[in-house]
């Protein structure tokens, strides 16, 4: 009994052993030139390659402050992207990152711990010419365009509508000026046509008397 025991105990050492190789040998590579980029008061963008010829289905990586008060992990699957931005850092702290890549068979061994500080908030972006091909770097140059084409149409709009309300307004004060002469033109004849009146109320007599018939008696 004591046998039995001893071989179904080492069949299962073998078979774990096994296992473990394989899994082992069908791992994915660590990830290689790891690198930090594109450093900001309170982000930053980590790059590394990969080894030709395994599958690698996603990534995962661990950022800490270098004081070790504050860990992160990141990990997506179903991409074949190079690279991750890092959002929410501190400014002027010191950060460290490993990656660890993500095949069919499991996770690869951490790559090297790359250090990096961030810059502060009043510091100027770094005029680096690799980081125009940067997807993020990109972004907030179109986004900045964008924001300024905006402006643009509304400033426009804006003035259309301030010279269409003034023309409005120009329009409807000469209208107004023409109603107001016209109707004083047609009270001014009837008033030069209506009968004086005598200031005690009566109507004035006609300057002309009527003709009284003329005797003339002569004498003989």
């Amino acid at each position: 009994m004591a046998r039995l025991f001893l071989l179904l105990n080492s069949v299962a050492l073998l078979l774990f052993g096994t296992d473990m190789f394989l899994v082992g040998a069908n791992r994915p590579p660590a990830p290689v030139n790891v690198s930090v980029m594109n450093l900001r008061a309170d982000s930053a963008t980590v790059y590394w390659e990969v080894p030709e010829g395994d599958i690698i289905i996603g990534f995962s990586i661990l950022q800490q402050r270098q004081d070790g008060h504050m860990q992160r992990f990141i990990r997506e699957v179903n991409t074949t992207s190079r690279a991750c931005v890092l959002w929410d850092l501190e400014e002027e702290t010191d950060y460290i990152v490993q990656v660890q890549s993500i095949g069919l068979y499991g996770e690869s061994q951490a790559s090297n711990l790359v250090h990096f500080r961030t810059l502060k908030k009043s510091d100027r972006f770094p005029s680096n010419s690799s980081n125009q091909d940067d997807p993020t770097v990109q972004g907030l140059d179109k986004s900045r365009n964008l924001q300024t084409g905006e402006m643009i149409i509304i400033v426009i709009v804006l003035l259309m509508w301030a010279a269409v309300i003034a023309l409005f307004c120009r329009q409807y004060d000469i209208i107004k000026d023409n109603d107001n002469s016209n109707s004083k033109e047609k009270v001014k004849p009837s008033s030069e046509r209506s009968t004086p009146e005598h200031h005690s109320g009566g109507l004035l007599r006609s300057k002309f008397h009527q003709s009284v018939p003329s005797i003339n008696i002569i004498e003989v």
